[in-house]
This record gives structure tokens, sequence and C-alpha cells, in this order.
């Protein structure tokens, strides 16, 4: 050890005016071993990682350089370390481009030491607002820079934008998060190319709910190539329970096709290198492949445009019908249902570019109480993520199969085909797969099929809560509509009261859903856009489970009582019909009035004035008073620094975009965004209303 330290400090001397960072960060490393190894004092580290901070301070990757030090140290020292670098740097209000570099670093440190956290809301507020004036008044450096050059300063927005995210998590106040959101829309009206601002707000934007402006963000990242398979995950999961159908379709049509065009590529370029002997590359070419095929958001990706295309069709069983032949009956996806527990996924996201509030799209900080952390480590959850995508993907996968054999379930109830005792004379290996199905997928929700069967009885007569279903509702929903459909063929189940019908059933679902679907129309609230998983997962209860419950009773209709055919009368067939056709009838009326309720609630939202929307997004950032608390002081900054900047201190291009700023054209752009997005869910609940109000009357001619 002492060898290469003395190595390192000749590379040292010989380095004094070169502004190279290798020696200064091999002098750390051999300091941080002897700390490790208790050979060295916190101490010399801290000195250590002074001296490279008035060498190095002013560059945008020293916080990243000196991370893995400066997490050796004690809570005490990383504060003696943080209060020395303060004292060695010069007033934050001076100008010039080291100067800003070092405030920028004192900032970044700060959060990463996490001695943030103890700071009361006022001081934390104050130091968002002193972000965002650095930021301002250090504009006049990025005067004579091209417009696609980096800015001067650009990270302090990021910074400020992320501590207001921090606060709203902190105290719930929604103020917060707007003014989060203001920051990076006014970063990126002076300079349209900063990807990191347009990422923020991806995540933003989602988090609110407003899918539409998120998607227009992302889009305009120009994600091309192998990009769609590293950032695609910014915007994929979120698009994947939304109603921006037409959107989503191309997102997954453009990720797909470029998967296919590297796949046949990738052939072509491989027998390349062989003919040319260069095999390293040919190895290097099909180990990239073969990631690619495992890649998960690949296996997603192709099961979700199935999904999509049968929720597209599902207001008629004749379309349904055809895409589900295009999709071999959903054979194949069950194939990728049995094979997903063997294979060896691979996640090619890069995750270092997401929010600290969201590291992996299955974890969001935001959607749960505050922690106490002022600081969120990327954490490793590679084998927690395999485990959940794999279940996902295989829960899934099953969903076209059982819509296919549940239709087919459901076509057996032609009434020639009902026997005296009421039990139907259909195939039974479509009765026996839709079962085996059934009982895989109440495995993959935790439960045995007799326990998944009971929690549904008990949770629609109300005897067990619905948070017995837990976080997997939608799932839950899937399982009691296809039991339904295998139930009303087999008859082997029975409620409480005894009824053993094939249709007795069908009342069980359609409580379930009618009480699911309202409540959370009651806990939705998107002029408040406080309801954003909650409207995603009202998007799904109705695109999915309730839209497939609406293809199984087509097909019941269509079967059981086909055109041209007169009833039979007399007998136990007549009283099977006769049952049958009141529960079809009852379960229609209850899912045309549960989806007439949604498009009058989409309705009335829709309806409401939109500057009703912008008043309340502006007046959460506005303050009543100078000494007035809470949100508000970054957008204090803004009214006040902006105006005062003249053109010949910043430039012409940055002043006009300075004055073509507004807060209240940003929330108005929010509002109609939002609007937006209730406007395509209500067009897919009218087009359901139609095809029900068109079942109800051909019920009603019987």
């Amino acid at each position: 050890m002492s060898n290469a330290l003395a190595f390192v400090q000749r590379l040292l001397v010989d380095t004094t005016d070169d502004p190279v960072r290798g020696p200064y960060l091999a002098a750390l490393e051999i300091k941080r071993r002897k700390h490790v190894y208790g050979t060295g004092s916190d101490d010399e580290l801290v000195e250590a990682l002074l001296k490279y901070y008035l060498k190095f301070g002013h560059l945008a990757c020293f916080s990243s350089d000196i991370e893995a030090f400066v997490q050796q140290l004690t809570p005490d020292k990383k504060t003696e370390f943080m209060d020395k670098i303060v004292k060695s740097c010069d007033s934050v209000t001076a100008t010039g481009t080291k100067v800003l570099g070092q405030s920028i670093t004192i900032f970044k440190l700060r959060e990463l030491i996490g001695n943030l956290l103890n700071l009361p809301v006022v001081e934390l507020e104050n130091l968002a607002a002193e972000m965002v004036e650095m930021f301002c008044k250090n504009l006049p450096l990025s005067k004579d820079l091209d417009p696609q050059e980096n800015m001067h300063g650009e990270e302090l927005l990021c910074l400020a934008s992320s501590l207001l995210v921090q606060l709203f998590w902190r105290t719930g106040n929604f103020g917060y998060f707007v003014e989060a959101i203001m920051v990076l829309e006014f970063g990126l009206t002076i300079r349209r190319y900063v990807w990191q601002y347009k990422i923020l707000l991806v995540h933003l934007y989602s988090h609110l709910g407003v899918l539409s402006l998120a998607y227009e963000w992302y889009k305009s990242l120009d994600v091309k190539n192998i990009l769609t398979e590293t950032v695609s995950h910014h915007i994929l999961p979120q698009m994947l329970v939304s109603p921006l159908w037409e959107d989503l379709r191309s997102l997954l049509k453009d990720y797909l096709r470029f998967m296919d065009d590297h796949f046949r590529e990738s052939a072509d370029l491989t027998f390349l290198a062989y003919r040319h002997r260069n095999y390293s590359k040919v190895i290097e070419f099909v180990q990239f492949k073969e990631r690619l095929q495992r890649s998960d958001q690949y296996l997603v990706a192709k099961v979700e445009t199935s999904i999509l295309q049968l929720k597209q069709k599902a207001d008629s069983i004749e379309e349904e019908e055809r895409v589900l032949e295009d999709l071999k009956c959903g054979g194949h996806f069950v194939e990728l249902s049995n094979e997903i527990g063997s294979k060896s996924l691979s996640f090619n996201e890069d995750l270092s570019l997401r929010p600290w509030w969201t590291p992996t799209s299955e974890k969001n900080y935001l959607l749960g109480p505050f922690e106490g952390i002022a600081y969120c480590p990327k954490e490793d959850l590679a084998k927690e993520r395999e485990e959940i995508v794999r279940r996902v993907i295989e829960k899934k996968s099953l969903l076209p199969r059982l819509i296919y054999l549940s239709i087919q379930s459901a076509s057996a109830l032609n009434k020639d085909n009902i026997e005296m005792n009421g039990s139907s004379s259909s195939d039974p290996n479509i009765s026996k797969e839709l079962k085996y199905l059934l009982e895989r997928y109440a495995k993959m929700l935790g439960s045995t099929f007799s326990d998944a069967v009971d929690v549904l009885m008990r949770v629609s007569t109300d005897q067990k809560s619905s948070q017995a279903f837990g976080s997997d509702t939608v799932d839950w929903l899937h399982f009691a509509v296809f039991l339904n459909a295998w139930n009303l063929s087999s008859h082997e189940l029975s409620l409480p009261d005894g009824n053993n019908s094939g249709h007795s059933i069908i009342h069980v679902v359609d409580t379930l859903l009618i009480n699911h679907v309202s409540e959370k129309i009651k806990i939705s609230d998107p002029l408040k856009f406080t309801g954003g998983q909650d409207f995603s997962t009202l998007v799904l209860l109705v695109t999915e489970p309730l839209a497939w419950h609406s293809i199984i009773l087509q097909s019941c209709v269509r079967s059981s009582f086909p055109s041209g055919k007169k009833k039979k009368k007399g007998g136990a067939t007549e009283h099977h019909s006769s049952q049958l056709l009141n529960a079809l009838r009852d379960s229609t009326h209850s899912l045309y009035d549960v989806v007439e309720e949604v498009t009058k609630w989409l309705r009335k939202h829709i309806n409401t004035p939109e500057e009703s929307h912008v008043e309340m997004l502006v007046s959460s950032i506005r303050r009543n008073g100078e000494h007035a608390g809470g949100p508000g002081a970054v957008f204090q900054v803004l009214e006040n620094v902006v105006p005062s900047l003249d053109a010949s201190e910043v430039g012409g291009r940055i002043f006009r975009a300075l004055k073509s700023w507004s807060a209240v054209d940003v929330a108005r752009k929010v509002a109609k965004g939002n609007s937006d997005v209730l406007s395509q869910f209500l067009q897919i609940c009218m087009s359901k209303v139609k095809s029900l109000q068109a079942l109800k009357q051909q019920i009603a001619q019987f």
C-alpha cells in the first residue's frame, strides 16, 4: 500500500498543472482502502476529499466521483466535510462558470450526504428557490451558446425539481408537485433539448395521470434503434394502463419493429462475420441477439400487443373471434406462460436515468407514506424485479387463451344441447382445460382454486373486505369472469344458498364489477389531479374484466337464443332457459348501468370549465403574502427575477424565451392534457354503452 501511495504521489507531482483526475482518484482510493482496513483515519480521508474538491469541485462529475468515498465516513464526518467545503467556496451569488459549478456540487453533496433530512420545510423551500434564482442569475453565462449546447447551470433546475417532489412527498401538499413541473417546463422553454428535464416531466406527468403530456415529452426524446430497448421503460408501463390506445399501439409497434428488424439483420451480420473469420464478432452477435430475445420488455410487448387488440375489439364478439383466430386461439401464449418459469430474463433498461422516487417501473415511493429519507440510492432490485415481471408475463400470457375458452364454454349453452337435468353437453375438453388454467391463475394469485372461489363469494357478499384482493384487484376480477364462463357449462359451483345453476355465478361477477368500478369513481378526482393510480385501475376494470364479461354474455346470448328459432314451451329445458335468460338480462343491465355511470362521471369532469382547472393549479403555487409558508417560493423567484433580466444581459434568444414563458399557459396545457385523457376513456366507454344497449335489445326479443 505504501509503494502504491508513493507512486501516486509522484504522479500528482508530475500532473500539478494537468487537469487529469485519474491520479487524484487513485490517491482517494488508497485512502479509502486504508480506512477500510483500519490503517487510516477519517480525518485523512476528509482532507483528501477536500483537496479533490478544490481541484475538481466545479466539474459536473464530482459528486459521482466521490460518492463511494463519502459513504465510508460517519455522519459527523460527513457534516464536517460539508462545512469545510462550504467555507472553502466563495459566495454562491458570485458569477463565473467555475464558482457556479462548485455551488452546484455543494447542492448535490447535500443531497448525497442526506443532511437535508433534518432541515425544516421552510429551509428546503428556500433552498429550492435559491437553486432556481442561481440558474436565472447565471443565464448571461450562456448568452453566446448555440441552442443545442448545454447551458451553464442546467442541473440546478433538476435539483430544484427533485427537492420540490421531496417536499410534496413529505408534506402531501400538491402545490410543491405543481412547482416541480413549472420549473422543468420553464427550463424547456429556454432550451428545448434538455433530455434530463423531459425524462423528469415524463414521470411527473405520469404520476399526475396526464399521460397525454407524458407521452408527448417522451416522443420529443426521439428514441430510436437500441434506445427503444433501454429507454422505453420510462413510458411503456404507464401507457399499458391508460386509455390512450392509439398511442400505445404506435409505441408497441415501433418497439417490435425494431426488434424484428434487428433479429433479421443480426442473422446477416453473423453470417458476414463468420465468412470473414471474425469469430469473436460471431459470438458477440449471437449473444446480443439471445439477450434481446430474453428481454423482459420484449416478452411484455408481445403479450400486451395481443391483449390490446382484444381490448380494441371487445365490443363485438365476431371481431373478437377474428382476433383470437389470428392469435391461434391464444395457444402460443400459453406455451410462453409455461416456459417463462425456466427462462432467464434479461433486463436491458438503463435505470440510472430514472428519478429517485421511482428507481424501477415497479416501485414508486410517492405512492406510499414519507419514509424519512432525503436521498434515495438506486436500489439493487434485480432479483425482486425478475420475480415480479415473470409473474406478470405468466398471468398476462394466459388471458388470450382464457378468453377463447370462455367464449367456447359460453357458446355451448345452445338450448338444444342442454340436457333435462340442466347440465350441458359441451366439449368436456374445453371445460377441463379452462378449469386447469383457472387453477394455475389462482395459484399465481397466491391461492388455491377452492380458496380463491371462497374469497370471491365472501367479498361479493360483504363478508370479507375487498382488501383481500390486495393490489391484484384486476387480476382477481379476471379470475371471477373466467370462473363464471367455466361454471356456465360445468355447473360445479353453487352459491351459499345452494343455487348450483350454471348461471348463479353471474350475479357474483356483476356485484364485484359494480362495487369496484363505483368505488374507483368515488375516490378518483381528475379535477384535483389526485387519482392517477385509481384512474388507471378504473380504466383497466372497464377495458379488461368488464369487457371480457361482456363478450361472454354476447356469446351466451348468441348461442342460447339464436335468431330465427322459437322457444320450446314446457319442461325443464324451458325452465332452465328462462332462468338463464333472466340472468343474462340482469347482468347486461348491470353492466350497462355501471358503464353509463362512468360515462356520466367522465362527462361531468370533461365539461368542467378549463379555467377551473387552471385556477386550481395556479392558486396552488401562489402565496398570499411575502412571509407566507407553503408552496410558492420558487414561483415567486420566477415572477420576480425573470422580468428583471434584459436582452443585453442574456441575449436575444434567451430573452424571447423568457418572455414567452407563462405559468398560466403551463397550467392550461396540463388541464387540456388531463381532459384529453378523460375524453379518450369516454370514447371507449361510449362504445361499450352502445354495444351493451344492442345486447339489451337483442335479449328483449326473447
